[in-house]
């Protein structure tokens, strides 16, 4: 029989539900060692807290996520809330002797992100972040083929990471947009999965070359008091108040060399009409190539080399189905699907198994702080022109 496991999710936005309603479901599609029990939910707003207690079932809802780390019933802390709050979140769960699950990007500074990844070497607690793109079955397919030399030897990977939620100029200012509260832009929100999925598959990256750019220089307040009523789903904005600068790029783009020789580049935007999840990779061999797109993520495209003519030179689609790792535990039949909500349940799943000691946990807060590494080395690259060495270990 599986061990309870307390657990306190901190923050109620769409990720906060998204580790909620997963934690909850774990138990319905694997067999792990340990099984989540709902213990605190904590919110800013405590309405918004003890909604989401009502709605999942929690013990109990706070406006304060210090009553989370503090409660003794809480072994497991789930960090969804803004990237500026990781950091002192993390170090007091984790100077509580608390497992912590957070949400990429580490922290909103370099020097927050190092911190929470010093205190996690030190504690004898587990750690894991947020990549669930990396628990993709189609991605892990991907990586099973290299690993097989199906493609051959990889000569050239190229990657992007796109969304239009910044798009439109009308859309109002928030904390996604300053330094303080969210650190990087796109890079941070997006290309952070992007990389992460690059080394999975390619290796540790060596060095950059980079630029970026804010593409919508200033956004619109949403206004106060009657101006912030929703109407049809969206703020009302007020135009009487001065428009806010941006801080951090919409748009950025970058040339990488993989500690192994590989080329390789990617693009990232969260401006970029008509994309809504496009995390997508190709994967160039000596004899043959992988094309992934999340937006069509139960599908993966294979071209080999061997034994083509000219009636079958094309790319193979492969459904993803059963055969692929953890898509079984979902459904028998290939091609009906998973979403994103599955892969953050396979995420708790391998966080439950690693808590109890039956997998190795990966990416925990250190091997993140190397991910973000590189992202810094980006933006350091756009800001002097130069190839900037990673520090990627």
């Amino acid at each position: 029989m599986a061990t309870p496991i307390g657990v306190g999710v901190i923050g109620t936005g769409f990720m906060g539900a998204a580790h909620a309603q997963s934690f909850l479901t774990v138990p319905h599609i694997f067999e792990t060692a340990l099984t989540p029990r709902l213990v605190a939910v904590a919110d800013i707003n405590k309405p918004a807290a003890e909604a989401a207690a009502r709605r999942f079932g929690f013990g109990r809802a706070t406006g304060d996520w210090k009553d989370v780390v503090a409660d003794p019933a809480v072994e497991l802390v789930s960090i969804t809330v803004p990237n500026a709050l990781h950091a002192d979140i993390a170090l007091a769960a984790l100077k509580a002797g608390k497992h912590v699950y957070c949400e990429k990007p580490l922290a909103a500074t370099a020097e927050a992100a190092e911190a929470m990844a010093a205190a996690a070497d030190k504690s004898p607690v587990k750690t894991l972040v947020g990549y669930n793109y990396m628990r993709s079955p189609g991605i892990v397919y991907a990586r099973d083929l290299i690993a097989q030399g199906v493609i051959g030897e990889p000569i050239y990977w190229r990657g992007v990471c796109d969304e239009d939620y910044m798009a439109d100029a009308d859309t109002p200012f928030s904390w996604r947009c300053r330094r303080d509260t969210a650190g990087f832009g796109a890079l941070g929100d997006l290309a952070s999965h992007l990389v992460s999925v690059a080394r999975m598959l390619m290796g540790p990256i060596a060095r950059v070359v980079a630029d970026q750019k804010i593409v919508i220089s200033e956004r619109p307040l949403p206004g106060g008091g009657e101006a912030a009523e929703k109407r049809s789903g969206e703020v009302k904005l007020d135009r009487t108040r001065p428009a806010q600068r941006v801080e951090n790029e919409d748009t950025a783009h970058a040339l990488l060399q993989f500690a192994s020789g590989v080329m390789g580049s990617f693009v990232t935007s969260r401006a970029h009409w008509g994309r809504k999840a496009h995390l997508g990779l190709e994967v160039f061999g000596r004899k043959g190539s992988i094309l992934f797109d999340h937006e069509r993520m139960n599908e993966l495209q294979l071209f080999t080399k061997d034994g083509i003519d000219g009636a079958t030179n094309g790319f193979r689609n492969i459904l993803i189905g059963p055969e692929h790792p953890s898509y079984g535990r979902f459904s028998p039949a290939r091609g009906h699907g998973l979403g994103f909500n599955d892969l953050k349940i396979i995420e708790i799943a391998h966080l439950l198994q690693g808590i109890a000691g039956r997998e190795a946990l990966y990416p925990t807060i250190p091997d993140a702080l190397r991910i973000e590494r590189i992202l810094h080395a980006v933006v350091r690259s756009a800001e002097t022109g130069a190839w900037v060495d990673t520090n990627d270990l």
